[in-house]
């Protein structure tokens, strides 16, 4: 049976309202939910901390420049087959001889499922209600979604050589978040396939809930300071401004010092390097706030 319940987020995860709606309104359609937005603002940890918070396993596919159908779905092991093969063949001439055969593992080349390498994307639709990453879907080349069309829309995936097929119904679809920080523009009938949402930058407001999710016991000073220091860094027009997951490995750093001491390194701008990732922005920071 489908898992439909209207998920919030969990202890270690805020997940805003209307992103939880779109999750919900893609679980509940089967459908795979496409999240967009800039790096760092949490689309990977939805899937992640969904699949921790309800017990379920999790798959994930990290998409790259050189990302294939035949990853995301299973691989025939054309070197095994070979193999056993001749193990056979051998095998035959030893017991002929008299001799004990050899062994192949279990394996029976009539059965070519026992060569098939299942990847993510048919791990994932042979365990029901299960959990589907495909990370940073824009980084692959553009044939990768194009291809995984006929799986969206048919939900069964067909496993090389043997031609078996794994399938699911809609109910029993799993949980699959597709995310996407638009290097490039995707198919628009692979978007047509799944749910959009678009994460916007959280505000300060949002941004402190965010923070006492992953610091409950983070000292108020030491909250205000550091999210009014890291909007001004945002709002300074730098190439590359920090996002959320920056923000939260600064406050890490942060966090192994004193309260007062930590402050002082606020007060100071000392730790840019977490926060700030080119050369250019960092002599901005260094005119913006001289020593």
């Amino acid at each position: 049976m489908a898992l439909t319940d209207f998920w919030t987020g969990s202890k270690h995860y805020l997940c805003d309202t209307d992103l939880a709606q779109a999750f919900h309104i893609a679980r509940t359609l089967g459908m795979p939910l496409l999240i967009e937005g800039e790096p760092g603002t949490g689309k990977t940890e939805l899937p992640i901390q969904y699949a921790k918070d309800q017990g379920l396993p999790l798959f994930t596919f990290p998409a790259g420049s050189k990302s294939n159908v035949e990853q995301f779905v299973a691989k025939f092991d054309h070197v095994k087959y070979l193999r056993d093969s001749q193990v056979e063949v051998l095998n035959a001439q030893r017991i002929e001889q008299g001799l004990d055969p050899l062994e192949s593992g279990g394996r029976k080349t009539e059965n070519l499922d026992d060569y098939v390498n299942l990847g993510p994307g048919a791990q994932a639709f042979s365990h029901p209600n299960s959990v589907l990453l495909i990370d940073e879907i824009d980084k692959a080349p553009r044939e990768f979604p194009n291809d995984l069309l006929f799986a969206l829309s048919h939900r069964q995936f067909v496993l090389p050589e043997s031609g078996k097929t794994i399938s699911v119904t809609e109910k029993d679809m799993p949980a699959i978040v597709i995310t996407s920080n638009r290097e490039q523009e995707l198919p628009t009938a692979f978007k047509g396939r799944c749910v959009y949402h678009y994460i916007s930058f959280p505000d300060a407001e949002l941004m402190e809930k965010i923070v006492k999710k992953h610091f409950p016991k983070i000292e108020g000073e030491l909250l205000k300071k550091s999210i009014r220091l890291f909007y001004q860094l945002r709002g300074m027009g730098l190439d590359r401004a920090p996002a959320t997951r920056e923000m939260l490995h600064w406050l890490k750093y942060l966090e192994h010092f004193a309260v007062d001491e930590a402050i002082a390194k606020i007060d100071k701008k000392e730790g840019m390097g977490i926060l700030i990732k080119s050369h250019s922005d960092m002599r901005k920071i260094q005119s913006f706030y001289p020593n």
